[in-house]
């Protein structure tokens, strides 16, 4: 290409486009660092705050630290870890996010690997109405679903928070995973077929592995839906033993002045789905890119 032509090219550019490929280098990268920084910038000050004393925190804001890093002790989180009703929840929630998150990754994995891969009367149909669950709002079913586990006896229980997690959460599972199956090659398979594998074997030697990053984003999403939700756990959990999401609201609610309980226990009910996003980072960002470049 000529110096002509290059000219030519730069005059159809649009302003916007020719500023981007000028700042395209250094000046790009010191904008995103700093917004960045402004949007950790919350974070950061909740772990400053929880690691100062309350009586610190009452007269002067959480960047003082910086002048007087004297100011940071740990008191606050020894007493959340002495505090039986905090250290419950995070086992609650645990014990809610856990199950819910496994049940769902494996029943999607299951119901996706029949959707995509196996025939069986009625499959498109099926298929179609897990595509309009999707759109069900949770709380359309509030109601209906407090009814029903009233009447079997699971309202107020771990086992109802789980199984109405494990409900609205398989059809983007299913969803999901159906179309990550579908794009396997199917000479795979059936080179797998010819060697005698069944449907199970098939599903467990094959296609779980190829589906891992896909596997993970599920899991990811989730984890993170099940831990930081507030609303299912304040209808149907235990109201003696909730989880932290709960227990930090009645914390909130109950006294005007605990920041030495709500700083901490705020900071490690974050820091939990943190360490399980960056530990499945690379998992995650596969899956989300699966299928963008044929």
């Amino acid at each position: 290409m000529t110096n002509a032509d290059l000219t030519v090219v730069r005059g159809r550019q649009s302003l916007a486009a020719r500023i981007a490929a000028r700042t395209g280098g250094g000046v790009l990268r010191v904008f995103l660092i700093l917004v960045g920084l402004l949007w950790l910038m919350p974070t950061v000050g909740l772990l400053l705050s929880s690691l100062r004393d309350p009586s610190d925190v009452d007269v002067s804001g959480w960047w003082k630290v910086f002048g007087d890093p004297g100011q940071l002790t740990f008191g606050s989180y020894s007493d959340l870890l002495g505090n039986e009703r905090i250290t419950d929840s995070l086992w609650t929630t645990a014990l809610i996010t856990v199950p819910a998150t496994v049940l769902v990754v494996l029943i999607g994995a299951l119901a996706g690997y029949a959707f995509a891969w196996m025939d069986f009367p009625g499959r498109d149909w099926l298929f179609l109405v897990v595509v309009g669950l999707l759109v069900v709002p949770v709380q359309v079913a509030l109601i209906p679903v407090a009814k029903l586990f009233g009447e079997i006896g699971l309202f107020e229980t771990t086992t109802g928070v789980v199984l109405f997690h494990t409900a609205f959460g398989l059809p983007f599972a299913v969803f999901l995973l159906r179309n990550f199956f579908a794009e396997i090659p199917r000479e795979l398979l059936e080179a797998a077929r010819l060697d005698g594998a069944g449907e199970l074997r098939l599903f467990l030697r094959v296609v779980l592995p190829l589906g891992g990053p896909a596997i993970a984003s599920l899991g990811i999403f989730q984890f993170l839906w099940v831990w930081n939700d507030m609303l299912i756990a304040l209808i149907f959990a235990d109201s003696g033993n909730p989880p932290i999401t709960v227990a930090l609201q009645q914390q909130a609610r109950q006294f005007s002045n605990n920041i030495d309980i709500l700083g901490p226990g705020a900071f490690v009910s974050m820091v939990v789905p943190l360490a399980v996003f960056f530990a499945f980072q690379r998992q995650f960002v596969s899956g989300v890119m699966a299928g963008a470049v044929k």
